[in-house]
């Protein structure tokens, strides 16, 4: 049985190779190298017409909902601010669509950044649009803390209190049914991390763990990943190939009360 193949979603934008501007699926390299050093075997995925969707969650073990610009916040019932980007609407339609499938089906997901309001929206929550001073600059990624509830998948597989890589500058607010807030700002002011109740590996989180060092959440995103195919792996006689196990985390301190919206 070979690797999980592990589906990540992508940008349409223009392109430059040689003397051509074109349109085109981008999707940043650290995704497909995290996901190939951690065990996978990534595949992007282009925002296409979601009729798509089916054949895409039968083919892929695992989904990767990368990063990217922010959601149209009509999605959630809100005008759109200054500091909001101009939303891509065929990349909404196409990533909520593959989001409750991926619900409904169980297949195992990682929802980074933007993919955290993703996983927010599709299931009926709203967003803040803009937190002040939350970002200190555009297109660069800066460390900041972040306190995971010690019971949750988070928790166990990073500890309490971690230092990541993150650049977002909005955040779940209200929530929509069978999400579990897991991980907060240390203040406890902002959800940084959500849950899905019940579902094998179903996880958001605001930071960027393909530009860090630790495998660790990846690498459990594809352990997931690779026991969903289990008739598979019987059908070849021999069993899937493992992920790349990293060290873990030791525990660090329990998470400050707070408000968690």
């Amino acid at each position: 049985m070979g690797r999980p193949i592990i589906g990540i979603t992508s940008e349409l934008d223009a392109a430059r190779w040689g003397d051509w501007i074109r349109e085109a699926v981008v999707s940043p390299v650290s995704y497909t190298r995290a996901v190939a050093r951690a065990g996978g075997a990534p595949l992007v995925l282009p925002p296409v017409p979601s009729d798509s969707v089916t054949a895409f969650i039968e083919c892929v073990d695992g989904l990767i909902f990368s990063g990217g610009r922010d959601l149209d916040p009509a999605l959630y019932d809100q005008a759109r601010l200054d500091d909001t980007d101009e939303p891509e609407h065929r990349r909404d339609r196409f990533e909520l669509t593959l989001m409750r499938a991926a619900l409904a089906s169980g297949r195992p997901f990682l929802a980074i950044g933007r993919g955290l309001h993703v996983l927010a929206v599709a299931r009926g929550s709203t967003l803040t649009q803009d937190l002040p001073g939350h970002r200190a600059t555009r297109a660069r990624y800066a460390p900041h803390d972040v306190v995971l509830a010690p019971e949750s998948l988070l928790g166990r597989l990073l500890g309490t209190r971690i230092l990541v890589p993150a650049a977002h500058h909005q955040a779940p607010y209200s929530l929509g049914d069978g999400l579990t807030v897991t991980g907060w700002s240390p203040d406890g002011e902002i959800t940084e991390a959500l849950e899905v109740a019940g579902h094998r590996f179903g996880v958001g989180v605001s930071w960027h763990p393909e530009e860090g060092d630790d495998l660790t959440l990846l690498a459990a995103l594809i352990e997931a990943a690779a026991e969903t195919r289990p008739a598979a792996a019987s059908a070849s006689g021999r069993p899937a190939d493992p992920p790349v196990d990293q060290a873990r985390k030791p525990v660090a301190a329990k998470p400050k009360a707070g408000s968690r919206r």
